[in-house]
C-alpha cells in the first residue's frame, strides 16, 4: 500500500508528489495522458518564477525528473473512481491501487470548438491564456473566440500589446459584464463581430487566419497571427463526485487547505473552485494539499 496516491501529472500533482516525498511518504502518481497538463500548450512561459523563459514542455519535463529523482512511482492509467474507507482504493482501467490518502489534481481542460485546424495549431498560433502568451503578439493581429467575462478580459488584456483584437461571438450579443463590454467597445484596437461561428483555423505550421460564417452561410476570413479560444473550462472531476463536493460548474469545493469533506481525500490545482488559475497557483495548491495529506496520515 502507498502512503499517498496523486491523480494527475500536471504542475499541481507533481508538486504535491514532491512535497510528500520530501516528507518521507511513498507516492504513486497516476496520469492518464501526458505529464504537464495545460502548461504543455504554452510554447513559451515567461511568468514562472526562476525561469526567464522556458517552454511548457521543458517545465513539465523538469517537474517529472525531479519527482522521479525523489523516488516517486508513476502509473499511466485512467482513474475510474475512488472508493472511500480507512484505506482509499483508486480504481483504474488497468487495476486498483490502495493508499492512506489521495490527492486529486486532474485539472481542467479548455473547452474546444472542435473545428478543422484547431488541434493541429494549438501552441502554433492558437492559445488559451492571454496572461501567458499575449506578449508574443505585440504589434500583431489576434482573434478572441467567445463573448463571456473570460473572453472579454482576454481581449482587453491583448489590446495592450496587439495591433488589433477581433472578438467573435456566436450569439447576437456579448454575455460578459456590461462594464467589460463598455471598455471593449471603447477601445480603438478592438472589433466585435456577433452572430458568427468559427468554421476553421487556417494555416499549416502556424496560424494565418480564422474562417467564420454567419447564419445565412456567408463566409469571411479574418487574417490573424494568433487566436485565443475562451469558451470556458471543463474540470475533470466527474469520476470523483462520490467523494468530492462539486459546485454548479463541476469544480471541487474545498477549503484553503485543499481538504474535501471526505477524510483523507484532498484536491489541488485547476480542478478546484478558485479565482485564479495559473501554473503558480497550481503548484501552490500542490504544496498545500501534500502537507495536509501528510498531516492526516501522521495523525
Amino acid at each position: 500500500m502507498t502512503d499517498i496516491i496523486v491523480i494527475g501529472g500536471g504542475p499541481a500533482g507533481l508538486t504535491a508528489a514532491l512535497y510528500a516525498l520530501r516528507a518521507n511518504k511513498t507516492v504513486l502518481v497516476i496520469e492518464k495522458a501526458t505529464f504537464g497538463g495545460q502548461i504543455t500548450y504554452s510554447p513559451m512561459v515567461e511568468n514562472y518564477p526562476g525561469f526567464l523563459s522556458a517552454s511548457g514542455n521543458e517545465i513539465a519535463e523538469k517537474l517529472v525528473e525531479q519527482v522521479l529523482s525523489q523516488g516517486a512511482e508513476i502509473e499511466m492509467d485512467t482513474v475510474l473512481e475512488i472508493r472511500d474507507g480507512e484505506v482509499k482504493t483508486v480504481v483504474c482501467e488497468g487495476g486498483t491501487f490502495e493508499a492512506k490518502a489521495v490527492i486529486v489534481a486532474t485539472g481542467a481542460k479548455h473547452r474546444l470548438l472542435g473545428v478543422p485546424g484547431e488541434q493541429e495549431l494549438i501552441g502554433n498560433g492558437i492559445s488559451f491564456c492571454a496572461v501567458c502568451d499575449g506578449a508574443f503578439y505585440n504589434g500583431r493581429e489576434v482573434v478572441v473566440v467567445g463573448g463571456g467575462n473570460s473572453a472579454l478580459q482576454e481581449a482587453l488584456l491583448l489590446c495592450e500589446n496587439a495591433s488589433k483584437v477581433t472578438v467573435v461571438q456566436n450569439l447576437p450579443y456579448l454575455t460578459g459584464e456590461k462594464r467589460l463590454q463598455d471598455k471593449l467597445y471603447a477601445n480603438p484596437k478592438a472589433e466585435v463581430i456577433l452572430g458568427v461561428t468559427v468554421k476553421e483555423f487556417l494555416g499549416d505550421d502556424e496560424l494565418t487566419g480564422v474562417k467564420i460564417t454567419d447564419s445565412d452561410g456567408n463566409e469571411q476570413v479574418i487574417t490573424a497571427d494568433g487566436a485565443f479560444v475562451a469558451i470556458g473550462l471543463v474540470p475533470q472531476n466527474e469520476a470523483f463526485k462520490n467523494v468530492l463536493a462539486l459546485d454548479n460548474y463541476g469544480y471541487a469545493d474545498v477549503d484553503e487547505f485543499c481538504k474535501t469533506e471526505t477524510e483523507g481525500v484532498f484536491v489541488a490545482g485547476d480542478c478546484r473552485k478558485k479565482g485564479v488559475r495559473q501554473v503558480t497557483t497550481a503548484v501552490a495548491d500542490g504544496a498545500v494539499a501534500a502537507l495536509a495529506a501528510c498531516s492526516y496520515i501522521d495523525r
